[in-house]
């Protein structure tokens, strides 16, 4: 059986997606001594709450007809599963040496790579019509992650 899903549904997806990142950083600047590391992390969490909230407006203006469900659920178990989608493919249960910052941007950097993989993946999921096109700002907005990541991964080796 195959599923279809909306920009909607996608959105919601990459809100709750944001909001375990931004979990995921707050984590990690918690549990690090070095006080530069400690506010980059605590810059990325909330750089995530932000993104969150840039998704939850770019999903505010989506038409009628790119919120329209695609399947019928009339006891909004879809809700649960987008949910458990979202908590299970990006940021989830990682083993990561939290004290070490290398290996938290590395981990955050292969987080930001399987989101994209993820949206890549999903778009494919979306008709057209029904959002597919909207799909790209979500994958915009995750290598601009990647590459502010990367670029602090280098100046962290040199």
């Amino acid at each position: 059986m195959s599923f279809d899903f909306n920009a909607d549904d996608i959105f919601e997806m990459a809100q709750q997606i944001e909001k375990n990142g931004a979990a995921f950083y707050a984590g990690a600047a918690a549990s690090i001594s070095d006080p530069t590391a400690k506010a980059f992390l605590e810059k990325l969490s909330q750089m995530e709450v932000s993104h969150e909230k840039t998704f939850a407006d770019m999903r505010k203006q989506l038409s009628d007809k790119e919120k329209t469900p695609t399947t019928f659920d009339p006891q909004g178990e879809a809700a649960l599963y987008l949910k458990a989608l979202a908590d299970t493919k990006v940021f989830f249960e990682k083993t990561i040496d939290t004290t070490s910052m290398k290996e938290i941007l590395k981990a955050a950097i292969e987080a930001e790579k399987d989101s994209i993989v993820f949206y890549l993946g999903m778009k494919e999921m979306v008709p057209v019509g029904m959002g597919k096109n909207r799909l790209d700002a979500i994958i915009k907005e995750e290598m601009g992650h990647i590459r502010l990541l990367a670029k602090e991964l280098t100046a962290f080796k040199a």
